[in-house]
């Protein structure tokens, strides 16, 4: 079977969490082909991969977001746009009503359009707008309202003309523009289309625009909203859902998904693959550690701000901060800014690494984002017998408390940015070698007992076959024999 994955903004440009994951499921069945689709931000990031593609990748298709930049459209044109039609537009940019996301694919992926800045700079769109401002945003400006909604659409939009390749299976693992691929993959070829949420997208777009500064106060919401719609979208057009654990499920049908269609298939790890680790370390030193890529949705400032108590109380305290920092430079140099403001010392920024080389000698670990689905890197340090301090964010809690198990806790969890309860309780880690010890011990247990590797790929292979259709006699042998 030839299966198409639909990455944004994570395989094989970024490492860890997902992308991990992804390449997992590829390089587990080698009885399918795989295709990537793979969404990136900007186009500085072409061919620049952090995977070796595995020998069953057969294509690659790479698509970038800021082309848009780069599109001018022929201005004043009319095009002969229906009733229904001009209403799906207003319904994208915030009106209330139903978008008919068919009727969307059919009109932009229509060649009257030479390319989609044609239709942005129509008079069409132009009266679209209008009556948008006049109805619902009054006394904002007309000039932003038009630059805004253009560089929000237009990606977009051309991610709905892009060309699509061809598979048996189209499986996104994530809502937002990979979901919109799948959806219009199932519009045009007619394939099953399945979705993965690691994350709730939609929740994470909405806390990263409340925050950020290049949304301007009356925009914000229309941008929340936008994010939500692309969720929906790919919500009423997956023929499967699945996500992580429990909580993501409910989200998903507060945000109107069918929950019948919805399975919780949670992460795994492969555990004999942390027996044995390397524990070799000054021995009057206790080393922290954080598996997390340096972008601010793992808030490290926070981290950081926590480590500067814990070294207080802990002066023989190392801080290791094990993942990349490439992906947001700003951010990194703001977080060396922290480190230096608050003369904080022994903080280790290492970049990309190979994890199985530093977690074996780690004391504790910490994870402070503030947002997150089931964390890979919390079942890493679990499968190595590692105590974790984490947000009480996605299944962290589920992961280190348990859910009447019978086992007992592996770490403790404390609420989002609070850099104070954080410090206490690796404090309280710190210097409780016996603590540590049985909480690591529960953390193994635990993964051992709920989050296999294995198991993982058993049912993805069993969605696969059962989402795949009319397989050709090879693959149906090989699929049987694999499953037996």
């Amino acid at each position: 079977m030839r299966i198409c994955i639909i990455a944004e903004g994570s395989y094989p440009y970024v490492t860890g969490g997902v992308s991990s994951w992804i390449h997992e499921i590829i390089t587990q069945m080698s009885e399918h082909e795989f295709v990537i689709y793979s969404i990136a931000a900007q186009t500085s990031q072409k061919g620049i991969f952090k995977y070796k593609l595995p020998e069953n990748v057969v294509e690659i298709k790479e698509t970038f977001l800021d082309t848009y930049l780069t599109e001018k459209g022929n201005w004043g044109k009319r095009f002969k746009l229906t009733d229904q039609q001009r209403q799906n537009f207003m319904k994208l940019l915030g009106d209330h009503g139903d978008i008919e996301w068919d009727n969307l694919f059919t009109l932009l992926r229509n060649r009257q359009f030479n390319q989609v800045s044609d239709f942005l700079a129509s008079k069409d769109f132009f009266d679209i707008l209008e009556k948008l401002c006049h109805e619902r945003y009054p006394l904002v400006p007309f000039t932003e309202m038009f630059w805004t909604v253009r560089s929000m659409i237009l990606p977009l939009f051309l991610t709905i003309r892009d060309e699509l390749p061809e598979a048996d299976l189209y499986h996104s693992v994530s809502t937002g523009y990979a979901g919109i691929v799948g959806a219009v993959a199932k519009h045009i070829n007619n394939k099953p289309f399945l979705l993965t949420e690691h994350g709730i997208y939609s929740r994470e777009r909405e806390e990263e625009i409340i925050k950020a500064d290049w949304v301007k106060g009356y925009f914000k919401d229309m941008w929340i909203q936008y994010f939500y719609r692309l969720s929906t979208c790919a919500y009423e057009n997956a023929n499967w859902v699945t996500t992580l654990f429990g909580r993501n499920k409910e989200i998903e049908i507060e945000l109107g998904c069918d929950e019948n269609k919805i399975e919780i298939i949670p992460n795994g790890v492969d555990v004999k693959n942390y027996v044995g680790l390397n524990q070799t370390k000054p021995s009057n030193q206790v080393y922290i550690g954080a598996i997390i890529r340096v972008v601010p949705i793992k808030d490290i400032k926070t981290m950081i701000q926590s480590f500067a108590l814990i070294k207080e109380e802990v002066p023989n305290a190392v801080f290791f901060i094990m993942g990349s920092y490439e992906e947001d430079e700003e951010y990194y140099g703001e977080c060396l800014q922290l480190v230096k403001v608050l003369k904080v010392k022994d903080v280790k920024f290492t970049g990309a690494v190979n994890v199985k080389e530093y977690i074996g000698k780690m004391d504790v670990l910490m994870l402070t984002s503030i947002s997150e689905g089931q964390p890979l890197a919390i079942l890493e340090g679990m499968a190595a017998g590692k105590p974790y301090v984490a947000t009480n964010v996605g299944s962290c809690k589920e992961l280190l408390e348990g859910l009447d198990d019978g086992i007992g806790p592996a770490g403790f969890v404390t609420p989002v940015m609070h850099y104070e309860l954080l410090a206490q309780a690796a404090i309280k880690l710190c210097m409780n070698v016996k603590l540590r010890s049985e909480m690591g011990q529960n953390a193994l247990k635990r993964v051992q007992l709920h989050y296999r590797q294995e198991e993982v790929i058993l049912n993805y292979r069993r969605l696969y076959f059962d989402l795949g259709g009319d397989l050709n006699g090879r693959d149906r042998v090989r699929a049987a024999q694999t499953l037996s």
